[in-house]
């Protein structure tokens, strides 16, 4: 999606003719770590789905440092990058990235706009009766503003409470807002995203400075595209139509090659595998890599002078690499250059920078008394900002779980450095043979820029994937590119509406006001912690069966929401004539008087992508620019619409409505019912359901197609082939079987061995046995597959009771996430052996990653430096191997002690 790309060219052109421009309306009183684990968002953590811990705003301390250079009063078209709140002057500043120059410009608002939230109190009252709002010393103004209540379906008056300061509406024990707690709303918007709202500004998008005024740049979309939107909605009701000039730009416009920079550090740690503590910063840095897209590849290293020979031939050897070494004779110098280097550049990635690289820097810096005016990080409880530009911390953006899940099908499972570059781009750390503090010079800068070059290329790979898919998440959500790479899928989705309420003129509602007129689920969940009952799941055929089709519906969940109307306020709405519209299984109605503003966006954005982005995605007759950029939008669609049911149906979610998710599963488990008959009825066996999706076996072109053509027709959802499978192997168990596609690749669900604290012997015999199932290609061949798992197992149990296997490839790995004295309820192992460790002298913190092994004795777990070989209960990884074995032999039907030849096997099947 780069700005050069060929294909985005053909399709719009950016305009800047004072004709094309249209002024920014000015501000009125009518103005703002988990997705499910599978494909639909069934359910949503509450980590994942409320707010985040508020921060206070950060006051950024803005005179003196570069960013005022670079407020001009006319700028060209520029990439809205951020959206923050400047202390000093007490306003909202925008920051642009000029793709020319590739800097960035700052521009404040001139509009007057202040912080404010709503009471349901009349100005009389409050002026008459509240002295102590009138009297706060944040107050400014009240103002009387109509709004809409889409819960009640009527005009609501309410009264508009006007503060000088983000803080004095709330974020303080004396805010406002906790004046009046129970007659407030929409006080829990931060302020910058409260003024991206009023100001009907998308971050990701093109503005430009004129005259001192900010300005939106038009994006023309090409005639054939306009008529395939238009097409694809011809049918539809006017409200889908509308979106389509509004919306279709997000997804058109093409986003530049931002100037940026990745940077790593190395701390001298005196205890190897301990990560330091950043706030304390009691070890010096002594490198620094950073690798950009403008030329800059460097590493400042600090002169070692037992070495001073060997680190000076770095320097004369810096020409026969891809980076540069330079060399300092004092760590305040280093961070000096460093600090220069991170406000030079309109965007700074790292890897755990928020909580490590950028906040040890600053803290080290502290540490050692530099001037704070040459320190342009700025520290928040969770953040790590900068003054100049925008931080991007790769390990935030990759823990999300819907970006992990649906945005990269699940290519990586651990959330590090490592693991993730090996998954994406093919490349990861450099593997460390003893501790980096007996590294050579030669070995310790080759780390150190390996991390920055791998940091970097995570957002360069595939056509800048990665950014790209930052800025149409930002597009679609209206967030800052900061608060986009940190918060959860959630937070996104609730962004969308919020903006959208705001952009209409609705009422943002409270959570107690859903809660009591919409009440709560109606079915009993037959699963122990959920609401209401949710997916079905047909109970498996246990055998092996070849080829097998599995048909899903095109977002199912979006699809029904979309169809049958569902949004917070037109389920069990207030209107007595829509009370006989029926979901089916529940007691729930849904209004047919009025579109639900869930069903609006969702619906579009379903169709938009299922419709045309994912098929051009897979268009061959497209260049691999064209297919990388519709793939892009097709992922940033998909992340969205995989989570839109499982907010409603999550608690900490503003807009939970229990009433919403039950209907919701309640109308995909009709649609499978009715599938499954169908399929029966047209003579195909379905050997196994699940969700959204059924298993067909054997089937032919024909019958599929008829499937579609029935589904789209009874049920208005359109059905479509995911999958063929060689063969599928079902256990009894629901959830868990493995299936074998034409190419050779294997396709495992609920089985354990792929887990990353799982003991390597493990992880490498079940990648042996993987390897072996997935050359069978027919029923004969299971005969000389299950002679080579056989052998596969047995050498495992051969090598454990020789104890030929050595301490690491027994260890487990489990980081100490909190402090041992915080380990209350339950000791789990690593905790034990971490103890242990604490108890034989050794520092024992937070973050530690605790090796250890199992063993006989009281605490059944030493650690792995502690132990020998000798001490390993045999007894124990037995279990543990078979297990491994057991759930994917289970699914083929095959029992393990047949295997190990303790009785005679049995057939297959």
């Amino acid at each position: 999606m780069g700005a050069d790309n060929p294909t985005l060219d053909s399709y719009f052109q950016p305009t800047a003719g004072s004709e094309e421009e249209h002024a920014l309306k000015e501000d009125s009183s009518e103005r703002k770590r988990r997705a499910g684990e599978d494909e639909l968002g069934e359910e949503v953590s509450e980590e994942d789905a409320g707010y985040e811990p508020e921060e206070e705003e950060a006051e950024l301390k803005l005179e003196g440092i570069r960013g005022q250079r670079y407020v001009l009063n006319n700028t060209p078209p520029s990439l809205l990058l951020s959206v923050r709140y400047d202390g000093d002057s007490s306003k909202a500043f925008v920051k642009l990235y000029d793709p020319e120059k590739k800097l960035l410009h700052f521009w404040y608002d001139d509009t007057g706009h202040l912080p404010y939230c709503f009471t349901d109190v009349s100005p009389q009252a409050i002026r008459g009766n509240r002295r102590d709002i009138v009297n706060h010393p944040g107050f400014m103004d009240l103002e009387t503003v109509d709004k809409y209540d889409l819960l009640l379906d009527r005009k609501a008056m309410v009264t508009k409470i006007v503060a000088s300061d983000p803080l004095a509406i709330g974020g303080r024990n004396d805010s406002i807002r906790e004046l009046i707690p129970d007659n407030v709303w929409e006080a829990k918007i931060p302020y910058h995203i409260c003024y991206i709202y009023d100001r009907g500004l998308t971050p990701g998008m093109s503005y430009r400075v004129k005259d001192g005024k900010l300005f939106t740049v038009d994006t023309k979309i090409q005639g054939r595209v306009l008529r395939d939107f238009t097409e694809i909605f011809k049918d539809e009701p006017k409200e889908f139509k509308e979106l389509i000039p509004r919306l279709l730009p997000y997804f058109i416009e093409p986003t530049p090659d931002i100037r940026r920079v990745a940077v790593d550090i190395e701390v001298h740690t005196p205890i190897a595998d301990r990560i330091p503590d950043p706030t304390k910063a009691e070890h010096e840095v002594f490198a620094v890599s950073l690798d950009s897209n403008d030329g800059l590849k460097e590493v400042y290293l600090l002169r070692n002078e037992k070495q001073a020979s060997e680190y000076q031939a770095l320097t004369n050897s810096s020409g026969s690499r891809e980076f540069k070494v330079r060399l300092f004779d004092s760590e305040v110098k280093l961070l000096e250059r460093t600090f220069e280097v991170l406000d030079e550049y309109p965007v700074v990635v790292t890897f755990n920078g928020d909580l490590f690289d950028l906040r040890y820097l600053a803290h080290r810096a502290r540490k050692l008394n530099l001037d704070s005016a040459k320190v342009p990080i700025v520290l928040t409880r969770q953040r790590a900002a900068l003054r100049y530009g925008e931080h991007i911390d790769l390990y935030q953006f990759f823990f999300n779980r819907s970006i992990q899940v649906y945005a990269f099908s699940n290519k990586y499972r651990d959330v590090s450095l490592d693991t993730i570059s090996r998954a994406l781009i093919g490349e990861g750390k450099l593997q460390l043979v003893r501790p980096i503090t007996e590294l050579s010079p030669q070995e310790l800068v080759q780390y150190s820029w390996q991390d920055a070059k791998i940091t970097f290329n995570l957002t360069r790979f595939n056509g800048n994937i990665v950014l790209n898919l930052i800025l149409l998440i930002m597009r679609l959500s209206h967030l800052p590119i900061e608060d986009v790479t940190r918060q959860a899928v959630s937070a996104w989705i609730r962004s969308l509406f919020y903006f959208e309420h705001r952009a209409q003129g609705y009422l943002i509602p409270r959570p107690q006001d859903i809660s009591r007129l919409k009440g709560q689920a109606d079915t009993r969940a037959l699963i122990k912690g959920k609401k209401y009952l949710g997916a079905i799941v047909v109970e498996p055929r246990k055998g092996v069966h070849f080829n097998v089709a599995v048909l899903d519906f095109a977002s199912l969940y979006p699809s029904i929401i979309k169809t049958k109307n569902l949004s917070y306020e037109t389920v069990r709405c207030p209107h007595q004539e829509c009370k006989g519209n029926k979901i089916p299984e529940t007691t729930h109605w849904v209004c047919i008087k009025r579109r639900g503003i869930s069903s609006l966006i969702i619906g579009f954005l379903r169709d938009i992508r299922v419709k045309w982005f994912k098929i051009k995605s897979k268009d061959k007759s497209l260049s691999n620019g064209e297919r990388s950029l519709y793939d892009a939008v097709s992922q940033a669609l998909k992340v969205f619409l995989n989570a839109s049911y499982g907010v409603f149906g999550a608690e900490t979610f503003p807009l939970y409505c229990p009433p919403v998710a039950e209907s919701t599963t309640a109308v995909g488990r009709y649609a499978i019912k009715k599938t499954i008959d169908e399929a029966k009825e047209i003579g195909v066996e379905v050997i196994y359901g699940d969700t959204d999706s059924v298993f067909l076996k054997n089937p032919s072109e024909a019958q599929i197609k008829e499937l579609f053509k029935w589904s789209a027709a009874e049920l208005g959802i359109e059905l479509e082939l995911d999958k063929r499978y060689r063969y599928l192997a079902l256990s009894e168990r629901k959830k868990n079987y493995l299936g074998v596609y034409e190419d050779g690749t294997v396709d495992i669900k609920g089985l354990t061995g792929k887990k990353r604290n799982t003991p390597g012997f493990l992880k490498q015999a079940f990648q042996e046995m993987v390897k072996v199932l997935a050359q069978v290609h027919s029923p004969e061949d299971f005969d000389a597959a299950r002679k080579e798992i056989k052998g596969i197992a047995r050498e495992c149990y051969r090598k454990l009771e020789k104890r030929e296997y050595s301490l690491d490839d027994l260890a487990f790995r489990i980081e100490l996430t909190k402090a041992l004295e915080d380990y209350k309820k339950t000791t789990p192992q690593h905790v034990k052996a971490a103890k242990q460790l604490r108890k034989d002298g050794a520092e024992v913190r937070a973050g530690d990653i605790i090796y250890f092994v199992k063993v006989k004795g009281p605490d059944g777990v030493k650690p792995a430096k502690q132990a020998s070989v000798n001490e390993i209960d045999v007894e124990k990884y037995k279990d543990h191997i078979k297990t491994t074995f057991e759930q994917v032999l289970d699914a083929l039907g095959i029992e393990f002690h047949e295997i190990m030849g303790f009785s005679k096997l049995d057939a297959f099947y």
